[in-house]
């Protein structure tokens, strides 16, 4: 597609509203100007889409995601774009590439060359490390014998083989230099998540004073909530600035804390996938990272019917389910796939809104918030 592009009579939604009769105009890869009603007959677009009446979010951004359409992002540059694709077209326009734990040896490759992606594909915005400073006891899908402490050395590894594109790394602030690895990583400019922790309340509050800024997949490997005990998520819910991620796949969380947690952290919400590989494929057995996984009923679970892990969701799902099952306001929703989980990695003030001078990416969905149309960079991505 060439020259600007205009999307009228939307229900546009984002940054806590909703417009209705609303539209966008693309130029290029950003979006230029947008409106209301007519205003926009006379603009200099070449291709225009009648929306009618349909909604009109920012493209989804997705902070923690592995894999999806048989590809794992562990396995190299052509299995992160053949995952994207899938992603896209459930409306995920940018996505950070997670990974899982590994030797610091080999994350140091996978973070070298997710560095090159990033320069060279619009749709990755940096990486993510889950692990490998984790703790064993709450370890999830990670391979417990290559758990570890971070030291100093492996932190100026990981920093120097990401070159500046190391956008999250979750870690247990417990663990022997926890809270070091929290202010180094923070004063990299790396948004430090708290996961795969025995924290409770006071240590993970320390870790957020410290620097870090992102709960990791909210209540799921981490100690839950108790009335004298309260953990880990009520100190990030308590906690100004700090971004709770939350997987709305109907396993991970069931819908009622879904929705607590929403009215606990009110514009704190980034809703995740955490997908694996066999997002948007068929059940059968898998990989992450090393360990072996049977996905059963688009369920993914451990070999042996052990731990959850990851999932098999997309964003639009979670954004319907969030909606429709929890009963979130859907501008509430629709600011947890995208404004919210771009801030919480720095991209707020060009990714995440339908405004001018924001990236040229957003949704078109139905009533039933089903995927109708995706643009990302002002292209548009199904047939």
């Amino acid at each position: 597609m060439s020259g600007d592009h205009v999307i009228h009579s939307a229900r546009l939604v984002g940054g806590g509203t909703v417009v209705d009769d609303g539209w966008v105009r693309f130029a290029g890869g950003t979006i230029a100007a947008t409106g209301t009603g007519d205003s926009w007959r006379g603009s200099p677009a070449t291709t225009v889409t009648d929306a009618a009446g349909a909604w009109l979010t920012p493209g989804f951004v997705d902070i923690h995601v592995h894999g999806g359409g048989g590809e794992s992002f562990d396995d190299g540059a052509e299995h992160i774009a053949r995952a994207l694709d899938l992603h896209r077209r459930h409306g995920t326009t940018r996505s950070v590439i997670s990974l899982v734990t590994a030797p610091v040896a080999s994350l140091a490759e996978r973070l070298r060359e997710v560095a090159a992606l990033t320069a060279a594909d619009p749709r990755v915005l940096g990486a993510h490390l889950e692990g490998p400073f984790l703790d064993v006891g709450h370890k999830g899908a990670h391979d417990p014998v290559l758990l570890r402490p971070a030291t100093a050395a492996d932190i100026e590894t990981l920093l120097d083989a990401a070159g500046g594109t190391l956008r999250q790394i979750t870690l247990a602030p417990e663990l022997p230099g926890g809270m070091d690895a929290v202010r180094a990583f923070a004063a990299a400019g790396v948004a430090v998540a708290v996961g795969h922790t025995d924290a409770d309340y006071d240590r993970t509050l320390a870790a957020f004073d410290a620097g870090a800024s992102i709960l990791t997949h909210a209540f799921n490997a981490m100690p839950g909530l108790h009335h004298r005990a309260p953990g880990p998520v009520a100190a990030a819910a308590r906690t100004p600035g700090v971004t709770l991620e939350i997987v709305n796949d109907g396993v991970h969380v069931h819908p009622e804390i879904v929705r607590m947690a929403f009215a606990s952290a009110p514009g704190r919400m980034a809703l995740v996938t955490d997908a694996m590989a066999a997002a948007g494929s068929d059940d059968g057995d898998y990989l992450l990272g090393s360990l072996q996984v049977e996905v059963r009923g688009g369920i993914a679970r451990l070999a042996g019917g052990g731990s959850i892990a990851g999932s098999t969701l997309t964003l639009d799902d979670a954004l319907r389910r969030a909606v429709q099952e929890v009963g979130i306001p859907i501008v509430d929703a629709v600011r947890a796939v995208s404004e919210t989980p771009a801030a919480a990695i720095g991209r707020g003030h060009d990714l995440g809104r339908l405004r001018a001078g924001y990236a040229a990416d957003a949704v078109l969905l139905d009533g039933d918030l089903r995927v109708r149309q995706v643009w990302s960079a002002g292209e548009p991505v199904l047939p």
